[in-house]
């Protein structure tokens, strides 16, 4: 899942639970194309247990939960699941096509099933043509959100706790968009625009500033060390910077990792052998240049014309093709 703001994992535990025997979750997974070898599952923040996976994808074991929410994440991306002791879960999955190859079967697989449809649907609330949505079709999609979410819970098969917690989050997520929209609406004012300027630590020596490269188009990554979609990324950035060499664009990542994690941002841009004009914030989120960007997630993207001037303040991703297409009719 690329929006991690999105409600986490349900972890229910009723160790006292009428006619269930197991005091624990049977969970197991057939995953192609895993992102890594270890499946980390959080609970009320905490790591609950780090499973590993075998060289097939394949993992099983238990789990003993206290409920509250959580996360199980692949090193990547994360999903949302609800558990209760005696479930026994199957899950099955491509890692590359995460959130829309997910399929349950088993105990518990009913509610696992509509919650993988429900993030599924979410994720398309979160398109950027949303802030173009004026307030009626804005409205209407919020709506509309509203009626898939009832008619997922009218099942009346579905745990009543589930039935209760998603309904809940279901009222989350709608704030959540409206928030996303009124943040996306903010970025949308800064294009065409000149943008702020910065000057930062360069992980080669010295200090940069985003006027020193005025007379080329910048393209920015604001990431940090240990964002996991951020690093998703760098591979893609990669190839788009080696694909751009030499044309009339630079290349800009800058860290907003903090001054305690100064040193592992070095390593890290050394030992992956980053490219481009590798850069640390001097005040990690609140550093002038991300608040004037209104950078409150990563990774973000920005790109900037010759003249200094906002071209997209929440660019395309390099993972998208899109952002090629986009850069072949600028420098071409």
């Amino acid at each position: 899942m690329k929006q991690l703001f999105i409600a986490g994992i349900i972890l229910l535990s009723t160790f006292n639970a009428v006619g269930q025997s197991k005091k624990y979750v049977t969970f197991e997974a057939n995953i192609a194309n895993r992102n890594s070898d270890v499946i980390t599952i959080f609970n009320d923040g905490k790591i609950v247990k780090k499973i590993n996976v075998n060289a097939k994808g394949i993992f099983k074991d238990t789990l003993v939960l206290n409920g509250g929410r959580g996360q199980m994440y692949d090193g990547v991306e994360s999903t949302e699941l609800f558990l209760k002791n005696g479930y026994d879960i199957k899950l099955k999955m491509d890692a590359k096509q995460f959130d829309e190859t997910i399929v349950y079967k088993g105990k518990g697989s009913l509610e696992n099933n509509i919650l993988a449809q429900r993030i599924l649907a979410d994720e398309k609330l979160y398109d950027k043509n949303v802030a173009n949505l004026d307030d009626a079709a804005f409205n209407k999609l919020v709506d509309d959100k509203k009626a898939a979410d009832a008619a997922r819970l009218s099942n009346k098969k579905l745990d009543p706790d589930f039935v209760k917690i998603e309904t809940e989050n279901g009222q989350q997520a709608i704030a959540e968009i409206t928030e996303h929209r009124d943040q996306m609406l903010k970025m949308a004012k800064l294009n065409n625009t000149t943008s702020p300027d910065f000057e930062f630590e360069n992980h080669k020596g010295g200090k940069t500033k985003l006027s020193d490269l005025k007379g080329k188009y910048v393209y920015i990554d604001m990431w940090a060390t240990w964002c996991g979609p951020c690093r998703a990324e760098i591979p893609f950035l990669q190839k788009v910077e080696e694909k751009y060499h030499g044309k009339n664009i630079e290349f800009v990542s800058i860290s907003i990792d903090a001054p305690k994690d100064h040193d592992k941002w070095q390593k890290f841009v050394t030992d992956k052998k980053l490219g481009g004009i590798q850069l640390m914030a001097d005040n990690e989120w609140k550093s002038d240049f991300a608040t004037s960007y209104n950078v409150v997630s990563i990774p973000r993207f920005i790109l900037i014309d010759p003249q200094g001037k906002v071209v997209n303040s929440n660019a395309t991703r390099p993972s998208d093709q899109t952002l090629q297409t986009q850069l072949d009719s600028l420098l071409n």
